[in-house]
This record gives structure tokens, C-alpha cells and sequence, in this order.
């Protein structure tokens, strides 16, 4: 009886396969995992904060980069988070982009088990990753996680109002402007201000 023994899934198998597929995908190491797909809001609230980067930063050495920008994480996972901040030039057909400082991620009810608990253990093992952001979706919150001096890899701070310090790129982000033109479906008069 022969049995086909099933090649292993590796960074160079996988990224020209991704490119060919009709949905996204991420390489959590071992094989390819469908990525789950986001409402309308979801994506406002990416293109509000990749806007409020993008405006702070211009000029800067550091750029903003994603969704489509991959991180390398642990035993060559390659995750895409909405938005990554690199301070560091490298190559722009680059698969995966060195150096990244800060990610964010916009979590939704279907992914927020991966982001809160899968990839904050990931992005824990990359040293250069100094801040990850979790951005609510549902409701207007952020819950940031900065990397401490040994011990515990994170300090978690939640966030609902005020003011996104991001002290690693200089910058300083209103919570609100993350969530300008945003309606969530128990607010009565519609937008978050």
C-alpha cells in the first residue's frame, strides 16, 4: 500500500501559494489558516487609525504598514495584523517586515480568541515588538500591552478614553480619532464623538 507522505508547510511554500488563493491566509507554522473576515466597521476603524498614523509619522523614519504586511513570529508563523509600525528599511517585496515596533489589531467576536490569547503570546517572542494594541470593534475600547524590562513580557493597560501614547514612535493618538464616524448598535445618537 503506499501512502503519500504530506510535505511539511514551510515560509517558501507557503507565501506563493497565498498569493494564488481567493481568500487571505496567515502561516501559523505549520500550515495555512484561513483568516476570518471583518464588517464594514471593522474596516473604518482600520482606515481611521492607518490615517492617524500615517498623518503623525509623515516624515519620520518610521512608516506604517498593513494588512497585508506580514510579521514573522514564533517557528516561522507569519501573522498580518491591521496595521504595524517598522522603524527599520528594508526591502518592500519583502514577505515579512524586520524590525516592527508596534501592532495593532482591530478584534472582532470571530477573532478575538487568537488575537488576545494565540498572537499575544507570538508577538510576545518578537524582541522588537515594544507595544501591541487591541482595538474593539463592537464597542469603542483598546487594551495596550507594552513590553516590560524583564519578568512578565506585557504591562496590560485598558483604554477607553483619552489619549493612545505610543512613546517608541513619538507620536500620541485621540482614542476618539480611532473611532471618528464610528456607530455601534446600542449607541442612541449614532456616532462615537
Amino acid at each position: 500500500m503506499n501512502i503519500a507522505l504530506r510535505q511539511p508547510w514551510t515560509q517558501e511554500r507557503f507565501f506563493p501559494w497565498a498569493e494564488a488563493q481567493d481568500i487571505r491566509y496567515e502561516f501559523d507554522g505549520l500550515r495555512p489558516v484561513a483568516m476570518t473576515g471583518g464588517n464594514a466597521r471593522h474596516s473604518a476603524i482600520c482606515i481611521n487609525l492607518q490615517t492617524a498614523l500615517n498623518s503623525r509619522l509623515q516624515g519620520a523614519p518610521c512608516r506604517t504598514l498593513g494588512p497585508d504586511a506580514g510579521v514573522e513570529t514564533v517557528n516561522k508563523a507569519v501573522r498580518y495584523p491591521d496595521a504595524l509600525v517598522t522603524c527599520q528599511k528594508f526591502d518592500l517585496s519583502s514577505y515579512t517586515v524586520p524590525g516592527v515596533v508596534i501592532v495593532f489589531e482591530v478584534v472582532s467576536p470571530s477573532s478575538g480568541k487568537t488575537d488576545r490569547i494565540i498572537k499575544l503570546d507570538e508577538y510576545a517572542a518578537v524582541p522588537s515588538i515594544r507595544r501591541y494594541v487591541i482595538i474593539e470593534s463592537a464597542f469603542a475600547g483598546l487594551t495596550v500591552m507594552e513590553r516590560q524590562q524583564g519578568g512578565d513580557p506585557w504591562i496590560t493597560s485598558p483604554l477607553a478614553e483619552g489619549v493612545l501614547r505610543l512613546p517608541e514612535i513619538g507620536i500620541e493618538i485621540p482614542v476618539a480619532e480611532i473611532y471618528r464616524d464610528i456607530t455601534f448598535p446600542d449607541q442612541q445618537d449614532g456616532a462615537v464623538s
